[in-house]
């Protein structure tokens, strides 16, 4: 989530050039290979250095820098990134791609997020959405997590459909599914889109789960994937280099990838990515960015931000793309470090 502000050195960085966009498969929508994850602009759980001005601040910076894909979703501030977007982009808001997400209470039974995908709460739930982001249609509405009551999954797709076919939402999507539960939502209707975690350290995107995007599954068409946590919610920003302190309402402070092992392991990765660094004059995150939408399938690439500087410098790793000599080592060193 955290970035470390460097000035480039890397004229290819320097250069003035457009962001470019993807199609996601099976529909008209282009997507910039870097898109902007809200989770920080809902201000909770991302640590105390955060306002409302730094996040309208920051969407304003990426769409300036050619961005037009904003990833949110209710559970984010218990809504409150909606509104905070919402403000930011005004009447911009349907002329981007905004991709929100569907199914999750606030609390459940046990007083901790939970993931309800019956129909009922599917139809007041999107409904909520649409009048948060004061839209019509929802382009993109993705299945937060799978459920965790027992609603089968024709009946929550049957919902999303109805949805669809109202005109209420364009295209549907799924979240943090593995290869079986994907499979069974493709069963019963057309999913256009997978998020999943996918960086340099940490990836779901499996073989099973790429082949299935790639083929479709039951569907005619590829899956887009949209890859999320690229800098695995900081890690590979350079930014800590010894085990933190976070507030105790920070994610990150019960997450293990800032503990033990895992930590050790990563900065044992970075003393590396910083030899690379150097070498070609771009900073940690940017690299990070860069190998994520490079990777076969994906679609875009969701870097989340606090301020304007942090989308900025990460909006600019598309850059990156056509430099065959850089990914040859990139590639080989990631090999070397496989994904934990």
């Amino acid at each position: 989530m955290e970035t470390t502000k460097q000035p480039s050195r890397n004229p290819r960085l320097d250069r003035e050039t457009p962001l470019k966009y993807r199609t996601i498969p099976g529909t008209s929508l282009q997507a910039s290979v870097v898109g902007m994850g809200c989770w920080a602009t809902g201000g909770k759980w991302w640590g105390d250095d955060y306002s409302d001005k730094d996040s309208r601040a920051t969407i304003e910076a990426a769409i300036e820098a050619g961005i037009n894909f904003f990833d949110t979703a209710p559970l984010y501030g218990y809504g409150h990134a909606d509104e905070v977007l919402t403000e930011a982009l005004g009447s911009r808001r349907h002329d981007v791609i905004i991709a929100t997400k569907v199914g999750v209470r606030f609390k459940g039974p046990s007083g901790h997020a939970q993931s309800d995908l019956s129909a009922a709460h599917i139809r007041q739930d999107t409904e909520a959405s649409l009048k948060r982001l004061k839209l019509d249609q929802i382009p993109l509405l993705q299945i937060h997590w799978p459920c965790e009551l027992t609603t089968p999954p024709q009946e929550t797709m049957e919902a999303l459909l109805h949805l669809q076919e109202e005109g209420k939402i364009a295209h549907i999507g799924a979240c943090n599914y593995n290869a079986d539960g994907l499979t069974g939502l493709l069963e019963h209707g057309l999913i256009t889109t997978l998020q999943t975690p996918h960086s340099m350290v940490r990836s779901q995107y499996d073989q099973n789960l790429r082949e299935i995007c790639e083929s479709g599954g039951a569907q005619q068409h590829p899956l887009g994937v949209i890859a999320y946590e690229p800098l695995c919610r900081g890690l590979l920003t350079g930014k800590y280099r010894i085990h933190p302190n976070f507030p105790p309402d920070d994610v990150r402070a019960q997450d293990d990838w800032f503990k033990g092992d895992r930590f050790s392991q990563v900065m044992g990765f970075l003393k590396i990515m910083d030899q690379v660094s150097e070498k070609v004059r771009v900073s940690l995150p940017t690299l990070a960015v860069a190998w994520s939408i490079r990777q076969p399938g994906v679609t875009t690439t969701i870097v989340g931000a606090k301020r304007p500087e942090q989308i900025l410098e990460t909006s600019r790793a598309h850059k990156l793309l056509d430099c065959p000599k850089l990914w040859s080592v990139l590639d080989r060193i990631v090999k070397e470090y496989p994904t934990i």
